[in-house]
């Protein structure tokens, strides 16, 4: 089975905010869905979090080298577009298109050999997850109000993110985190996100032990992104020091990046996005190598349905990734998710055991968020 043609088509009109300081706009393309087509008819689906415009100009580049491949072989495949592509610079479009095609392969692995993704992968360890509602934080009253609207869908757990936090004062960093804890109750899981790789992060080390000092007070369950994403020696330091789980990871691409971060004992728990890092192939050499190093893997996942899709795939292929990353609020993962999502009366999400990812795309939304272009057709 040979790849015929590698498309793609950029999600517009409902970009979700992102709580970034140069905030992204709905008509903004982030997420660039990727279709795999073969010459057997299968189709492979993908996702990459670029804007399209630079995904086009890479499957340009990397034509050559994938036109006329066996589309069951995604492993190699993805190895060789990367090999090919040092020049061009290991990581940024490059890398994240080659997510994109490398989850599409895995699909259409899945379906040719009538096997769930994470089956292939070594097996499942689990048959469903719990997903954590991912949040932007807010003023206090209207962040805790957005919660309990989100608790009576039924989620057991909760990441509050970006926004002020950090930004204004320790005061009100803490009234916000107070707020959501009383909001989602004791029983719940409870995240924080400083997202320190926005663009000229004000905070740095001593900020954050003091912070998590006060995070720990509030049972918080991890401090993510706490220090700008180059901050190695902080990272450690502050891992070492902190009365809570650190967690990072999401701005790395490809295993080699990670490699010095997780031998140096950086994180505790490690958040690679599979639309970025390399894909599956590449994702799951890193949650391997966290755990040769005691790190916990927890898929990061500001993403798409299909980014989801291959997160509870990735989940269910590793013994001690029980969280996955749910960006609430999102069409890109509600709506164009054929069927939609649900949880079950425990808060979890079922992994689908159906072939490949799993997963079929509801064309009329899709058609509506990429403006009709071709691309499953």
């Amino acid at each position: 089975m040979k790849i015929r043609e590698i498309r793609c088509a950029g999600l517009r009109g409902a970009t979700p905010e992102g709580g970034w300081s140069n905030e992204i706009r709905p008509e903004d393309c982030v997420h660039t869905l990727v279709v795999v087509h073969t010459d057997e008819g299968l189709i492979g689906l993908g996702s990459a979090f670029t804007n399209d415009q630079l995904v086009r100009g890479t499957l340009a580049v990397l034509e050559p080298l994938y036109r006329g491949e066996n589309a069951l072989e995604p492993e190699r495949v993805s190895e060789k577009l990367h090999q090919n592509t040092f020049w061009l610079g290991r990581g940024g479009s490059i890398t994240h298109t080659i997510s994109g095609i490398d989850i599409a392969l895995w699909d259409i692995l899945g379906q040719a050999t009538g096997q769930p993704v994470g089956r292939l992968l070594g097996g499942r360890y689990r048959e469903r997850v719990k997903p954590y509602a991912s949040v932007l934080m807010d003023q206090p009253e209207i962040l805790a109000d957005h919660l309990r609207k989100i608790k009576a869908q039924g989620f057991r757990a909760f990441k509050i993110g970006w926004g002020p936090f950090g930004r204004k004062s320790h005061a009100l960093d803490e009234a916000i985190v107070r707020a959501a804890r009383e909001a989602v109750g004791p029983e719940s899981l409870l995240m924080v996100d400083a997202g320190a790789s926005d663009a000229f992060w004000p905070q740095g080390y001593k900020w954050a032990l003091r912070t998590a000092d006060m995070l720990a007070n509030y049972d918080v369950f991890w401090f993510e992104e706490p220090l700008v994403p180059d901050a190695l020696t902080d990272y450690v330091e502050l891992r070492r020091r902190a009365p809570l789980p650190i967690a990072g990871g999401e701005v790395l691409t490809r295993r080699q990046a990670f490699q010095p971060w997780l031998q140096a004992g950086a994180f505790d728990i490690v958040q690679p996005d599979v639309t970025k890092v390399g894909g599956i192939s590449e994702e799951r050499r890193i949650a391997w190598m966290a755990r040769e190093n005691g790190v916990h893997f927890i898929p990061h996942g500001w993403n798409t349905a299909v980014g989801l899709a291959a997160d509870l795939q990735l989940a269910s292929a590793f013994p001690d990734t029980d969280l996955v990353e749910y960006l609430t609020g999102s069409p890109f993962i509600d709506e164009i998710a054929g069927g939609g999502w649900r949880l079950d009366a425990e808060g979890m999400l079922a992994i689908p055991d159906k072939p490949g990812l799993g997963l079929q795309l509801d064309r009329q939304a899709v058609s509506k968020y990429t403006r009709g272009e071709p691309l499953l057709d």
